[in-house]
């Protein structure tokens, strides 16, 4: 089927910073290999028409990288992508704590036309995306012991179903299919309700998750996500904003002080789970950590 967006014209480069940007699979997603060469839709700062799915790498400052790295999955109702406010935005936010972000371009679900699905084909975007920066951790300085997740709203969805929920028998397309795909942490903003409850949540990754108590749509699957990580015994940490409703995003269009700040308790609790500590990878995996210098 012809996308109605087949005559797009492509990104302008400012909406990826500048920043450089890495197909997922070199010969197309599977199914969506003849609509690999399809240009994106650009409306104002949101996405559509991803049919190529891709990371667009944001690299911490070498002065103070510390070697983490997190898959950014903007929002939209799997509809479009929220770009800029849920991708590249909190991209930048996380490289000010020596984190290395990919933000991923995902198949949209739920865009007019789409044959897609969220379940198959946007959660096996998210599951390539965290074997693709493994597979890659060495040439961006990041380590493959601790490569996390973070999405908003619909992202929050995508993050729970590979974080919290078992991943389906896959056809390896090469060896990279072959690494694990579940983050090393995962963090969840105001997260829709697909993924939750969990069906694989005994030792699910430590989870960050964050929503506004008056959110019709997210607050509830947050609560509930919460609750099932603590009966599960795994490290969660949860954040309810009073009289915050949804898509509050980093906060800086908010007059509440309280949201303008809670990408620093996302800090805190990064810091202290140890994630942002060079040693921290290889005391997880069981090796020796590097002498210190």
């Amino acid at each position: 089927m012809t996308s109605p967006h087949a005559a797009a014209q492509p990104a302008p480069p400012a909406l990826d910073a500048g920043a450089p940007v890495v197909s997922l699979w070199p010969n197309g997603a599977p199914g969506s290999e003849r609509r690999r060469a399809e240009l994106e839709v650009i409306e104002n700062t949101y996405v559509h028409n991803v049919n190529n799915p891709s990371l667009t790498v944001l690299r911490a400052d070498p002065r103070h990288a510390n070697g983490a790295g997190v898959v950014v999955i903007p929002g939209g109702g799997h509809r479009m992508l929220v770009w800029i406010n849920e991708g590249v935005g909190p991209a930048k936010m996380l490289n000010r704590y020596g984190v290395t972000a990919f933000v991923l371009k995902y198949r949209l679900a739920r865009e007019p036309h789409s044959t897609y699905t969220i379940e198959g084909d946007a959660a096996a975007d998210a599951r390539r995306a965290i074997r693709w920066v493994r597979a890659h951790a060495a040439e961006y300085g990041v380590d493959p012991h601790r490569v996390g997740v973070m999405g908003f709203s619909a992202g929050g969805e995508l993050v729970s179903l590979i974080a919290d929920n078992p991943a389906p028998p896959i056809q390896p397309v090469d060896a990279l299919d072959k690494l694990s795909a579940r983050p090393d942490f995962q963090v969840l903003v105001y997260p829709g309700p697909l993924g939750t409850p969990g069906k694989a949540i005994e030792g699910a990754p430590p989870a960050f998750i964050t929503a506004g108590s008056i959110d019709p749509c997210c607050a509830t699957p947050a609560l509930q996500l919460y609750d099932q990580l603590r009966h599960a015994h795994v490290t969660v940490e949860l954040h309810m904003y009073a009289d915050t409703d949804h898509a509050f995003n980093l906060g800086v269009h908010s007059e509440r002080i309280s949201i303008l700040h809670w990408p620093d308790r996302l800090a805190d609790w990064l810091s202290d789970g140890g994630w942002l500590r060079a040693d921290n990878g290889a005391a997880r995996s069981g090796a020796a950590p590097a002498p210190a210098p």
